[in-house]
């Protein structure tokens, strides 16, 4: 495993390229064009459903990409490059401006803006390299082969290329130009994605003339005034405001020891991805924890120490602290998915 103790990164983020990429690999070669997804709106009325099903099967883990390319050093930044007036990056926003990244407008020049991310970031990265000489790492994230002369200028400005793509849309070349590279389903803690199956129609029952249905009849029966019908445009408003209601009700309610879980998992596995040892020193455990979380804080979460906040997570993890050195693991053979729904109890003192 690199040394990370003085090593500071940037990562470039094509995120049209990832998310095109993804729901491509996802629902087949070609189907993000064929099915017009870059302005599908699924609050709008009479979306498909079905394209709705399969943009939230394609859904990209930006957390995961993140927290791998922290596993390298420190961030010292990361930007995302899109047009984010689409609604299919849009609903990203979110979660990456809670993630501090910079995100970068592309305005579409042409039919589908040719290029415009792979020019734009290619001269950020060359510009920052000059500008902070500190820098050791380059994460490039994305998989054209337009980006091989910005992984070949980064090595031989002296700095450690490593690349992320989409396993099917990832041209090798790159791959080859990259000191390292990593396909997104391999990045620790992703989910093998598969794609909806098409919900077969249901049987139209005709009904007698002259007769009416049950649901039919319940307004009549009801006060005697029939039921305002929503406007599409108001229906749309009704619908956004409802997914900005939930996501402030999700941020209230999110459970910090369930989290807190998560981030152990998520470090265990990226340490054994990157080195060879069984066991991993604790210390650099929680090093790789606090750069994918610098909030994280044992003490807040009941714990006298971090060692103790490992013993709590016994179903996923396990602690060697017979000597001065303390190594951890994580637990072979476990179904960690299973295990980090249940949040552990809080240690006493």
């Amino acid at each position: 495993m690199a040394d990370t103790t003085d090593s500071r990164v940037a990562v470039y983020i094509d995120f049209d390229n990832i998310v095109i990429s993804r729901y491509d690999q996802v629902n087949g070669r070609g189907t993000f064009q064929r099915d017009r997804v870059r302005q599908f709106d699924p609050d709008e009325s009479g979306a498909d459903a079905s394209i709705a099903a399969k943009l939230d099967a394609a859904t990209v883990d930006v957390g995961a990409v993140i927290d791998f390319a922290a596993s390298f050093g420190t961030l010292v930044l990361t930007r995302a490059y899109a047009d984010w007036s689409a609604q299919v990056n849009a609903v990203y926003r979110h979660q990456l401006v809670g993630r501090a990244v910079d995100l970068v407008q592309l305005f579409p020049a042409a039919a589908y803006a040719k290029n415009g991310a792979d020019i734009r970031l290619a001269v950020d990265a060359v510009e920052d390299m000059f500008r902070l000489p500190d820098l050791t790492h380059v994460v490039i994230v994305a998989g054209d082969s337009d980006y091989v002369p910005l992984a070949q200028r980064c090595k031989r400005l002296g700095r450690y290329v490593v690349g992320i793509g989409v396993a099917g849309s990832t041209s090798r070349t790159l791959a080859a130009a990259c000191d390292e590279f990593y396909t997104y389903d391999a990045l620790p803690g992703i989910e093998q994605a598969t794609a909806p199956q098409p919900k077969r129609a249901a049987p139209v029952v005709e009904e007698a003339a002259g007769e009416a249905t049950p649901a039919e009849a319940a307004p009549k029966a009801s006060s005697g005034r029939s039921p305002k019908a929503k406007s599409p445009a108001k229906g749309g408003a009704t619908k956004r405001e409802a997914r900005v209601e939930s996501e402030d009700i999700e941020e209230a309610v999110r459970d910090p020891q369930e989290e807190a879980t998560g981030l152990l998992d998520r470090a265990l596995r990226i340490g054994h991805e990157k080195d060879d040892s069984e066991w991993l020193h604790s210390s650099a455990v929680k090093s790789q924890i606090k750069r994918m979380d610098p909030s994280f804080s044992e003490k807040q979460l009941g714990y006298r120490s971090f060692s103790d906040f490992i013993k709590s997570r016994a179903d996923i993890a396990e602690l060697d602290d017979s000597s001065t050195t303390q190594l951890v693991r994580r637990k072979p053979q476990q179904d960690v998915s299973t295990a980090s729904k249940r949040s552990p109890r809080r240690a006493k003192g």
